[in-house]
């Protein structure tokens, strides 16, 4: 359990005390915590090596988010969990700075993630939390890496603050019941497709979360209206919201990394309302919707596509059906199939070797025939279980496969294959 730490210990971990507690618990082993405290309070006082341990865990655990940084960064344990990942952060302030923004209100701006990538990116940034303990954070974190001259950092409600006089606005409101700051909802899940193929519908989440912009705090009409106020003004929210939800003015992009959708973004003042993107890091490939109907089912084909999560969640699976010259295997999924290999970033490519109907004595058969040991399960529109699956195949030998449990004009069905440039 990490400690939350109060302001006067807080403070007491930025004196040279608290600095050489950290400096020695920097590459701390949290198995070892209990023999460390006893080490360390021989010392110093119990507060502040509790404090120093519980940040040395936290620090640990941002790296995967912050990377190198979070080895100099302050966290809290809400901040660490609720923080958008650097490289979201990055790109995002990457396109406000090529939108000519040079001053920005950062408001609910937590432990400072997106400040210090906005600092970065050349923008002179008013970061505002109601937090006082995450505002203290996010000083810490300008100073630390240096920013300090471009970040001011106030403790106040956002609802009061006036961001007049700035080019843009930026809000990330909480989006978790009982979280005072930040929030980083987790909506839907790889296997289910919210309302279609193409991800059209829905606004209840999986683990029984239901989407209601007005819990935001601050509520989503006030986000709203503070980025509507502002030349131009980006807005966090849920990558799982209701598409019938999204202003009308707003563009709306969804971003993934490495795979993983992490957030979507409505953009104020970019002349593209009602415009939808799915932006791929880290390489940065960026799909503008170009408004098409969803593409017709069809027979499977040579090839299977996977679209990215982001693609599904703006509803561009039709605009990846088009650049690939596929078809749907079913209306209600979200694979598409074609009979040529057309590359493309929004998409990973499979080679198909077996189309089935669900059997589940046939499969193991042939994955024994083939001497396959290792199988890649992937289920979309199906109710089987991979690790369930995997325990009745009793899979051994040298070669792999990839399995895809689906629907295929509507029957439960098994596509088997391996992707592109790996052979069978």
């Amino acid at each position: 359990m990490v400690r939350v730490t109060d302001l006067d210990t807080f403070s007491a971990l930025l004196a040279p005390e608290g600095q050489e507690l950290l400096a020695v618990l920097r590459d701390h082993d949290p198995a070892d915590e209990l023999a460390a405290a006893t080490r360390l309070r021989r010392d110093h006082p119990a507060p502040l090596v509790s404090a120093a341990l519980g940040q040395a865990r936290l620090r640990q655990r941002a790296a995967a988010k912050f990377g190198a940084d979070a080895a100099r960064m302050y966290f809290t344990p809400n901040g660490v969990e609720q923080s958008t990942r650097a490289t979201v952060a990055a790109h995002r302030a990457a396109r406000l700075a090529a939108l000519g923004v040079r001053t920005l209100a950062d408001l609910c701006c937590g432990i400072g993630g997106d400040a210090l990538a906005l600092a970065r990116a050349g923008i002179r940034v008013l970061a505002v939390d109601r937090d006082p303990l995450a505002c203290a954070a996010a000083r810490a974190n300008a100073e630390a890496l240096g920013l300090a001259e471009l970040i001011e950092v106030r403790c106040a409600d956002v609802t009061e603050v006036d961001t007049a006089g700035h080019d843009a606005v930026f809000v990330d409101p909480a989006r978790r019941k009982g979280v005072p700051t930040r929030g980083a909802a987790r909506w839907g899940s790889p296997g289910t497709e919210p309302g279609g193929a193409s991800g059209r519908g829905g606004g209840r989440a999986t683990g029984g979360r239901i989407f209601d912009p007005e819990a935001y705090a601050p509520p989503l009409s006030w986000a709203v209206g503070a980025a509507r106020s502002a030349r131009y003004a980006a807005l966090k929210i849920a990558p799982g919201v209701p598409h019938e939800a999204l202003p009308e003015d707003a563009e709306t992009e969804w971003i993934s990394d490495a795979g993983d959708v992490k957030e979507a973004v409505l953009w104020f003042g970019t002349g593209r309302g009602g415009a939808r993107r799915a932006t791929l890091l880290p390489a940065g490939d960026s799909l503008l919707g170009a408004g098409l109907p969803d593409p017709e089912p069809g027979p499977v084909g040579d090839w299977l596509y996977e679209p990215d999560g982001a693609v599904i969640r703006a509803h561009l699976v039709a605009d990846v059906a088009e650049q690939v010259g596929g078809r749907l295997i079913d209306p209600t999924i979200a694979y598409v199939t074609a009979d040529r290999l057309v590359p493309t970033p929004y998409a990973t490519a499979y080679a198909l070797t077996d189309v089935l109907p669900f059997n589940v004595k046939k499969l193991r058969a042939l994955l024994r025939e083939r001497g396959v040991g290792v199988a890649v399960i992937k289920k979309r529109g199906s109710a089987v279980e991979p690790e369930e699956l995997r325990k009745k195949l009793r899979l051994a030998g040298p070669h792999s496969c990839t399995v895809f449990l689906t629907r295929v004009a509507g029957a439960p069905t098994m596509l088997l294959g391996h992707p592109a440039g790996e052979r069978a």
